[in-house]
């Protein structure tokens, strides 16, 4: 059992839900994270939960009285722990092999409004490749390369309706948005390939099955869908049949 530090002064507008407890199993090259994210900061426990190797608390900075501090999103992409804040900022954690020594190594500034969602999927060694991609409250998609600096290789603008969950799989982004649609870019250049209307209401959650390359996705009108996605391999097109 994991005990998560969530007592302290909120906001009486906002709502637990909003602040959010994120709880995710970060699975590294050496070692397994249990990474808890709150209102209150990020805590990091060894894959039993047994013992708390890291607590980063988190900053309000420059927030206003109403506005509400927590972190949201949180992916693993090689040793490090990527996990975003309401700043906009992403704050990537270096993972040692073993033990409590870790260490804040950057910040990522692509966004103006707070993170809803990250996703990563493995780099596999070649030049140039999109393994990360950040969601925010407006819809902005800012797509990374990871290593030791990341570097951001293209935002994919937002129209006005938040992003809440957002998955990478073979360079396809999969972005599910507030106003129930799904939408596939390609990830190294930004372009839009499909548009789904998946949903009646906002979208809540989108999950994939990386192996067979198959996307559910969750929404507020209580409806469960199923997508196959693939390329064509005659253009490199992305294309999603409904399953579901």
């Amino acid at each position: 059992m994991v005990a998560a530090d969530l007592e302290g002064p909120y906001e009486p507008a906002v709502s637990r839900a909003d602040l959010g407890l994120r709880v995710h199993w970060c699975v590294l090259p050496f070692r397994v994270l249990l990474v808890l994210a709150s209102h209150r900061g990020i805590q990091m426990y060894e894959s039993d939960g047994s013992t708390m190797v890291y607590w980063h608390a988190l900053d309000s900075g420059d927030a206003t009285p109403v506005q509400a501090v927590f972190a949201r999103g949180i992916a693993a992409s090689g040793h490090f722990i990527c996990v975003g804040t309401w700043s906009g900022r992403v704050l990537v954690f270096d993972i040692p092999a073993k033990g409590p020594n870790i260490v804040l190594s950057e910040e990522l500034a692509g966004h103006q409004t707070p993170i809803t969602d990250i996703a990563t999927e493995p780099a596999q060694g070649q030049d140039c490749v999109a393994d990360m991609v950040t969601a925010d409250d407006s819809g902005l998609l800012c797509v990374w390369q990871s290593g030791p600096e990341f570097t951001l290789l293209t935002r994919i603008p937002g129209f006005g309706v938040p992003c809440p969950s957002v998955q990478l799989w073979q360079g396809i982004i999969a972005a599910g948005y507030g106003n129930g649609q799904v939408h596939l870019y390609e990830a190294t250049t930004g372009n839009l390939h499909v548009q789904i209307n998946a949903h009646a209401r906002a979208i809540s959650a989108l999950d994939l099955a990386p192996e067979v390359g198959k996307l559910l996705s969750a929404a507020e009108d209580t409806f469960v869908h199923i997508w196959k996605l693939s390329r064509s391999p005659e253009s490199s097109y992305i294309e999603a049949a409904p399953l579901l």
